[in-house]
C-alpha cells in the first residue's frame, strides 16, 4: 500500500541514508561494514553503482578497519589523532553510504543531497563526539575518554540496525542526535577553551 504513495521509495532511501551517515559520525567504518556484510549476503539490496561496496574485498577491507578503529580510540593520545581526521572521512562515508540508497535520481541530485544530508549528518555528529571527547580529556585527565569511545561504537552499531531494519526511527534519532551534539557539543568546546584560557595562577 505504502509503495503507491508518490515518491515514497525516495523518502524511505532518505531515511536509510541518513540514520547510516548518522552512524558514521560515531565510527567511520562499522556502519560500511555492516551495509558490505548486508549487501554481500543479499538482506538488503544495493545499488549497481556502488556493487564494490557488496563485493568480498570491500567486506575485509571494511572489516579489518572497523576492528582497528575500535581499538586505537581506546589508545591514549592516539584517539586525538584519528579525531583530527574523523570528520572528513565520517564527511565522505556518510555521503557514500547516503548516495549509494539512491538509484534512479541522477548522478548530481544524488550526490548534491548525498553531500549536504549525508555528509553533512556525519560531519556534524562527528565533531560534536570530537569535543566531547576534547572536554573529558582536560577534565578526567583521559580517564573518561573510554566511556565516550565505547559509547560512540555503541552508537554506531544501534544506528547502522535501526537504519536497515527502521529507517523512519533512525531517520528521528538522527535529528534529535544532530540537536544534542550542536548544543552539548558546543557546551563541551567552549568548557574546553575556558579552561585553556584560565590562569594557572589566580
Amino acid at each position: 500500500m505504502l509503495d503507491h504513495i508518490p515518491y515514497f521509495s525516495y523518502v524511505l532511501s532518505a531515511f536509510i541514508g541518513i540514520g547510516l551517515a548518522a552512524a558514521t559520525g560515531f565510527r567511520v567504518f562499522l556502519p560500511m561494514f555492516a551495509v558490505s556484510l548486508a549487501s554481500y549476503c543479499h538482506w538488503i539490496p544495493m545499488n549497481e553503482h556502488f556493487d564494490w561496496l557488496a563485493g568480498l574485498p570491500a567486506l575485509i577491507t571494511t572489516g579489518i578497519a572497523t576492528v582497528a578503529e575500535i581499538l586505537t580510540y581506546y589508545i591514549p593520545f592516539v584517539d586525538h589523532l584519528l579525531d583530527t581526521i574523523s570528520v572528513p572521512l565520517a564527511t565522505v562515508a556518510g555521503s557514500v553510504l547516503f548516495a549509494s540508497q539512491f538509484a534512479d535520481l541522477g548522478t548530481f541530485p544524488q550526490w548534491a543531497l548525498a553531500l549536504i544530508a549525508g555528509g553533512g549528518t556525519a560531519a556534524t555528529i562527528s565533531s560534536g563526539f570530537a569535543g566531547i571527547r576534547a572536554a573529558s580529556t582536560a577534565t578526567t585527565g583521559g580517564l573518561g575518554n573510554a566511556v565516550v569511545g565505547t559509547t560512540e561504537t555503541a552508537g554506531a552499531g544501534i544506528m547502522t540496525i535501526l537504519a536497515m531494519a527502521a529507517p523512519v526511527i533512525a531517520a528521528a534519532l538522527a535529528v534529535i542526535l544532530i540537536i544534542l551534539v550542536i548544543v552539548y557539543g558546543r557546551k563541551a568546546w567552549r568548557k574546553l577553551r575556558g579552561s585553556k584560557n584560565t590562569p594557572d595562577n589566580i
